[in-house]
C-alpha cells in the first residue's frame, strides 16, 4: 500500500497529534535531528533494512514538525518544486554543480 504525502501527513497526526502538541516545536525537532543522525549512521554502515527504517522515521518526523507548525507539506512541495527547479525553473534542474538545489 502506497499513501500519498496527504495521507501519511494525516497519518502521523491522527497517531501522534496529541503527543506532538504536548511536546511542542522545540521538542520535536530534537527528536527529528536523532532521526537525521541514526539515518547517517544506517547510510555509512548499516543494511538496506535499516536504511528503509530510518527513512521513513525522518519523514514521519518531518510530518510531526510540519504538523506542529500548521503547514501542509504537499502545498509546500507544490509551491517549491511545482514549476521545476527553484533556481533554473526547469525539468531537469540546469544549475550548475555548485549551485544550489
Amino acid at each position: 500500500m502506497s499513501m500519498t504525502l496527504g495521507q501519511l501527513q494525516d497519518r502521523i497526526r491522527e497517531l501522534y497529534g496529541s503527543k506532538d502538541a504536548a511536546r511542542g516545536v522545540e521538542g520535536t525537532f530534537m527528536w527529528f535531528m536523532e532521526e537525521v543522525g541514526e539515518l547517517s549512521a544506517a547510510l555509512r554502515s548499516g543494511t538496506r533494512e535499516e536504511a528503509t527504517l530510518e527513512f521513513a522515521d525522518v519523514l514521519a518526523w518531518l510530518m510531526t514538525l510540519a504538523n506542529c507548525r500548521g503547514i501542509d507539506l504537499g502545498e509546500a512541495i507544490e509551491l517549491k518544486y511545482g514549476q521545476g527547479c527553484p533556481g533554473c525553473l526547469r525539468t531537469p534542474c540546469v544549475c550548475g554543480p555548485a549551485n544550489k538545489p
